[in-house]
């Protein structure tokens, strides 16, 4: 017990040794991301939206700085549950570690590459605050297929003005490079799916971000069963204006429609 007991305080120690760099408002700023991501972890969990690993990881833009919060959701055989962050700038530099070392593949040596994951992606795209990598059961599957999805789901395509979701297959272009590309060729999209794995999400904040997740994994799963019934259809008439009045987005949809046509 004495040498567990060291350990912990030695890494206790290390941990606020590195906070020293943290203002007081970037502190509270961590405390309610870190509230932020225990409640849509729960919710993710509980709706049986995430797979059997947890696989749920976020990276939030400290604003106004090149700092990023890393937060991963605990895995399944998991002793300390407990919501832990790193926060580490887009060089890799770490500037607060929370992580349990082997807690997953950013952590302890390691927890740098937290900061510069998605570095590119923030630098050059200031409108992404947030990127999430998760592992849904139906986007999963859809990314296994290597194939695009479609969104022919009323309430997934309520939140959104992108209609499909893009595939990205080859990884040997990094993903932050494809995700850059994939929003230039459409500044509306939200997600990508990763080929083989999971998918890849961004927006403003952590619960919007999660509640998109919910919808479109949902929208996935309905899909997926209407494969064997002859696959989904394209919305019936009117669907898609009266879903965007809803939101709110259809000014700014009508628009990309008569662009469409």
């Amino acid at each position: 017990m004495p040498g567990l007991r060291s350990g912990i305080l030695n890494r206790l120690a290390g941990v606020f040794a590195m906070t020293h760099v943290l203002t007081a408002e970037q502190l509270t700023y961590l405390d309610q991301a870190k509230r932020d991501f225990a409640k849509a972890f729960r919710v993710l969990k509980n709706t049986r939206t995430l797979t059997a690993t947890n696989t749920f990881q976020a990276y939030l833009r400290v604003p106004e700085t090149r700092l990023v919060i890393a937060l991963h959701a605990p895995g399944p055989w998991a002793d300390d549950e407990e919501i832990r962050a790193v926060v580490a700038d887009y060089d890799g530099e770490v500037h607060l570690d929370e992580s349990i070392a082997g807690s997953s593949p950013l952590s302890g040596r390691k927890a740098g590459g937290n900061g510069k994951r998605y570095a590119k992606v923030f630098a050059e795209r200031p409108e992404v605050n947030l990127v999430i990598h998760v592992h849904t059961p139906w986007l999963g599957g859809w990314a296994s297929a290597h194939r695009v999805l479609p969104i022919r789901y009323a309430a997934s395509q309520r939140v959104t003005l992108a209609r499909e979701l893009p595939i990205y297959v080859d990884r040997r272009q990094p993903e932050p490079e494809f995700i850059i590309e994939s929003l230039e060729r459409n500044p509306h999209l939200q997600a990508i799916l990763e080929a083989n794995g999971g998918a890849t999400f961004w927006g403003p904040d952590i619960l919007s971000v999660a509640k998109l997740i919910l919808l479109i994994e949902e929208g996935a799963w309905f899909q997926g069963l209407a494969e064997g019934l002859g696959g989904s259809k394209e919305f019936g008439p009117g669907v898609i204006e009266q879903q965007w009045n809803m939101t709110g987005l259809w000014e700014q949809g009508k628009k990309l429609l008569e662009n469409a046509a």
